[in-house]
């Protein structure tokens, strides 16, 4: 690896002293029950917030990790780059304020659950009596009947695109017309309101005072804050969170402020005993509700799909909440929270048999939101329904032989024309080249008949295949109805290999990325594949690249059949460890049987903006047939990025500047060299414009954040006033369209329907609010999780000293593989660097798929063992 300075660069010795750091270390790996509060700026996984945020809190700049928090953590942001639990639907009514004690009937219970969890998880009881004998407490009655929330609020909580599963039996969410139990807040954004003072003593709560009158609406809202000395900032947020009786709702439950995007414990606190002054105390069990749902909404953020009851515990117990168990066993009691039981895996012990009974395999206890434990369950579900209901190749031939030979017409309709074009039958049906945005694969009203290809005809297929990888993956498509393939960069040529060979097939193959420049790429593997076909006008094979987001929501793509599924027989989702579980679940569901889906991407890169960890629970369950590519990235970066994958970080020949260190002492200098490569020594010595030049860094905050590099960066390449809200034409920026996506794009101008952005050709008006909301950032400088699914033609990664407890290795391999043709280091990580990449492969999520996709696995075995 070369450690030259690019030409033309000034050395650091004839350069003005640097400013002085003054960033401080982030802290990740703290312990359940430790005091690790994040700092405004916590780079969590995924895209920048679109919460408005209180100009008169103080901007902490403390340079915090790209990735999530350990279990327990308080993971506390006000600027999360991930907002993965949205608006939540369907909660129990949280505008209806909350008892203040539990019926002693319910007490009792609630001990006898908490004594039953510390059961379990010493050993001293199976884990299968817990959820079988554990009764449902008994509710006290409200005082008095409450009007129902609007209708965001009424329901069973699903995610988006209504997956659905069975929750345990203890874990039951309670209807909506039950609306007295706890309400769970969505995941906090971005904070929004100022401290307000210190906790409360320690001690039982008195007797609650009597709740204020309120106004109506928005302004009775405005009201309660005043009261309560928030700012009124938070009024809309807290309307839109709380629904019509906002204002009703905080006076009688101000924890529930706790709900509202950008609120803190602390800030919530303060608003309760400005309201409820003596009456206020941390014993309070409508705040001990609120937190529980607070922290599994944080945990949300930095991924976790579920927490451990320990770390839940210990997380309460650092709020100051007197009784964390009997905090956790009302929310179960109330439906607020799931339970679950989670296989525990020990290295050197084989899996229990089906039906032995001799020895309990020991197990943990999980905590979770029911959406997301839904989503979880549909995704598990929906996979293994593309399992069971795929027809094997070879139980098709005769049935397709009979098809054509009722047909009349002589001939196979699985077989490929002879010039490898689509079959006759597919060329008949317009569907199976519905290729046009938008166009429903039906749209001629049509049923669409099914195409099956002979075993003979997918093993021509794979015969003409560009490569040994590409054949292994198109034999494995052909004979199952779920695949899972890996390979870097080079590897993406495979599934496109795979797509071209379907569609010759007759087929309606596609292939969806997550980010046009992905899709953009995809689209040129498809050209290399088969140029004459991507070359045949609108329905031709160029159209086979789409986005997910373009693949649901019509804009791209085939379109929906008749019953609402995607017209498709083959999709392939490429970058999937990407796939956020609610995006999966949706996707899944919108496959109908038959259908055969490969995901296919990088194991090594970062994981998905929001909770879960699909694509690598799906290959530790070994769920499905999976392919290696054998494919590897050529070049110096190539190659450096290959070793990082196997945690090794070692020097690469780089005679034609493709790789470049440049050691720094702090990160004032780290920002000066990152000016200086961007806008000089890049273009000058490589040819690579400013504007094709990306910087990515591990957060937001600090001195060498994303926040610092941009400012520098825009006073270089394009000073202005931003009177555009802080923008002016010409500006790079970051657009987060939704919740865990970030859109690069260049901003042409603005007007009084919002701001103009040109995103990777496609004009875009962001509105005036969203703008104020934060859905825009300047975009010179990325995290890794913004970056991923985007390649730039020169990349520049800062490495800052303070930056070190955010390193893993999946940081390094996917912000190090973002550069096609050069990469720069900006070093200042010093020895972290190496460290992080041979010792700290990934932060670890919690998640239930594994567990869900293996309990699939031997439910399938069972019958036939026992037959």
């Amino acid at each position: 690896m070369s450690t030259d300075r690019l030409a033309g660069e000034t050395p650091p010795e004839q350069e003005a002293a640097p400013g002085t750091a003054d960033a401080q270390t982030p802290e990740d790996t703290a312990a359940p029950g430790a005091d690790a509060s994040a700092a405004e700026d916590s780079a969590n996984p995924g895209q920048d917030a679109t919460a408005p945020k209180d100009p008169a809190t103080p901007d902490a700049d403390a340079t915090t990790p790209d990735g999530p928090a350990a279990p327990g953590e308080d993971a506390t942001v006000s600027e999360p780059e991930s907002e993965a639990a949205g608006a939540e639907a369907g909660t129990p009514d949280s505008g209806a304020a909350r008892q203040p004690s539990v019926s002693a009937s319910a007490k009792a219970t609630a001990d006898a659950l908490a004594a039953a969890v510390r059961a379990v998880e010493s050993g001293e009881r199976p884990a299968a009596s817990f959820f079988n004998d554990a009764p449902r407490p008994a509710r006290q009655a409200a005082p008095a009947a409450r009007p129902p929330k609007d209708t965001r609020d009424s329901g069973g909580s699903t995610p988006q695109g209504g997956p659905t599963g069975p929750a345990p039996e203890v874990a039951r969410p309670r209807a909506a017309d039950e609306a007295t139990g706890p309400a769970r807040p969505p995941a906090a954004k971005g904070d929004a309101m100022n401290p307000a003072g210190a906790a409360a003593p320690a001690g039982p709560s008195p007797a609650a005072r009597p709740a204020m009158t309120t106004t109506p609406g928005i302004e009775g809202v405005r009201q309660v804050l005043a009261a309560g000395g928030a700012p009124e900032t938070l009024a809309e947020p807290a309307a839109e969170t709380l629904g019509e009786r906002a204002a009703e709702a905080l006076s009688e439950d101000p924890w529930q402020l706790l709900g509202v995007p950008g609120v803190r414990p602390e800030q919530a606190d303060g608003f309760a005993r400005a309201l409820l002054g003596p009456a206020c105390g941390p014993g309070d069990e409508r705040r001990a509700q609120a937190l529980v749902g607070w922290l599994l909404e944080q945990a949300a953020v930095a991924g976790h799909s579920a927490l451990e009851a320990a770390a839940l515990r210990a997380a309460l117990a650092q709020r100051s909440v007197p009784d964390p168990d009997e905090a956790l066993q009302t929310a179960i009691a109330d439906g607020a929270v799931l339970v679950f039981q989670d296989a525990v895996e020990e290295p050197g012990r084989a899996r229990p048999a089906a039906g032995d009974d001799e020895e309990e395999q020991p197990v943990r206890i999980l905590l979770g939101l029911d959406r997301f434990a839904m989503a979880e369950e549909s995704v598990a579900d929906g996979l293994a329904r593309l399992l069971n209901t795929f027809e094997a190749v070879a139980e098709q031939e005769q049935e397709t032989a009979a098809e054509a030979e009722e047909a009349g017409d002589g001939t196979a309709a699985a077989q490929p024309a002879a010039d490898g074009g689509p079959s006759a039958e597919s060329a008949a049906d317009p569907a199976s080249e519905a290729g046009t945005a938008g166009a429903p694969a039906d749209a001629d009203d049509t049923p669409h008949r099914p195409v099956r290809p002979s075993a003979a005809a997918w093993e021509a297929a794979a015969a003409a295949a560009p490569s040994p990888s590409a054949a292994e993956l198109i034999r494995a498509a052909a004979h199952s109805g779920l695949v899972a393939h890996t390979g870097a960069e080079a590897a993406r040529a495979e599934p496109a290999a795979l797509i071209a060979a379907a569609r010759s097939l007759g087929l309606r193959a596609f292939g969806a990325t997550h980010t046009e420049n992905g899709r953009r790429r995809l689209a040129a593997h498809l050209t290399e594949s088969a140029p004459d076909a991507a070359a045949a006008g609108p329905t031709g094979l160029g159209t086979a690249a789409v986005t997910v987001s373009g693949l649901l929501s019509g804009r791209q793509g085939p379109g929906r059949d008749a019953d609402g599924a995607l017209a498709l027989d083959l999709l392939v989702v490429l970058d999937a460890p990407q796939l956020d579980l609610e995006t999966a679940a949706l996707l899944v569901e919108s496959l109908t049987d038959g259908t055969r889906l490969v995901l296919s991407g990088d194991p090594g890169i970062l994981w998905s903006a929001g909770p879960g960890r699909l694509f690598a629970d799906l290959l530790a369950a070994r769920f499905c047939p999976q392919v290696a590519s054998r494919t590897p990235d050529f070049g110096p970066i190539g190659e450096l990025v290959s070793g990082i994958g196997i945690g090794e970080l070692s020097q690469v020949e780089a005679p034609g500047k493709e790789v470049v260190i440049v050691p720094v002492r702090d990160a004032g200098e780290a920002v000066h060299r990152t000016v200086q490569l961007v806008a000089d020594s890049v273009p000058r010595a490589l040819g690579v414009p400013a504007d094709r030049t990306q910087v990515i860094t591990v957060g937001h905050g600090g001195a060498a954040g994303t926040r610092a590099l941009n400012a520098a960066l825009k006073e270089r390449l394009n000073p202005g006033p931003g009177r555009f809200g802080g923008f002016d034409p010409g500006d790079r920026v970051a657009y987060a369209p939704a919740p865990g996506r970030t859109v690069p794009g260049t901003v042409t101008g603005a007007d009084a329907a919002g701001l103009h952005l040109d995103c990777d050709g496609s004009a875009t008006v962001v509105p005036r609010e969203q703008v104020g909301a934060g859905a825009v950032r300047h975009g010179w400088a990325l995290t890794a999780h913004q970056a991923a699914g985007t390649r730039w033609p020169a990349a520049v990664v800062v490495l800052p000293g303070d930056a070190a407890g955010g390193l893993t290795r999946a940081w390094v391999y996917t912000a190090f593989s973002r550069g096609e043709q050069h990469l720069s280091v900006v070093q200042g990580a010093d020895q972290a660097l190496p460290r992080a990449v041979a010792e700290v492969p990934v932060k670890e999520r919690t998640t239930r798929l594994r567990t869900l996709l293996q309990q699939s696995v031997q439910s399938a075995e069972e019958p036939s063992a026992a037959g």
